[in-house]
């Protein structure tokens, strides 16, 4: 048996790149003039960073941890699921089927590598629109 990787093997999301997302989204909410918290999760929803500014919301670091791991749990921008949760939508009896409530709201997004899931980013704070704004800086900036 080979201990080596295969060439299809996909470098997972490290701590240096869950801390480089978090800096870039906060650089982006700082340049807007807004404090947010931001949440980095990797493939298997785990808590890789975080960041809640003192002068935020409390409640943002917890809506920020919860559009991550709905973009991980869903693969997709949570802006893009708001409509799915509605009365008569693909997810609309999803949010209290799992162990964990999901958020849909915008400012969730799944990171990728080479094509493949690797993680997810999650920011709350600002007006929805706003955090995905900061979350897409984040996510740009690292590939």
């Amino acid at each position: 048996m080979s201990t080596t990787a295969t060439a299809t093997a996909v470098a997972p999301l490290t701590i240096e790149d869950a801390e480089a997302l978090v800096a870039a989204a906060r650089r982006a909410a700082e340049a807007a003039d807004v404090t947010v918290s931001v949440t980095v999760l990797d493939a298997g929803g785990h808590l890789l960073a975080f960041r809640r500014d003192d002068r935020a919301v409390l409640i943002s670091g917890e809506t920020s941890t919860r559009k991550a791991y709905t973009a991980l749990q869903l693969n997709a921008p949570t802006a893009d699921l708001v409509d799915a949760v509605q009365p008569g939508g693909l997810f609309h009896t999803l949010p209290t089927a799992l162990d964990r409530p999901l958020l849909f709201i915008a400012g969730g997004l799944p990171v990728h590598r080479d094509g493949r899931l690797i993680g997810a980013i999650g920011v709350g704070g600002g007006a929805p629109e706003q955090d995905h704004g900061f979350a897409t800086a984040a996510v740009e900036a690292l590939a």
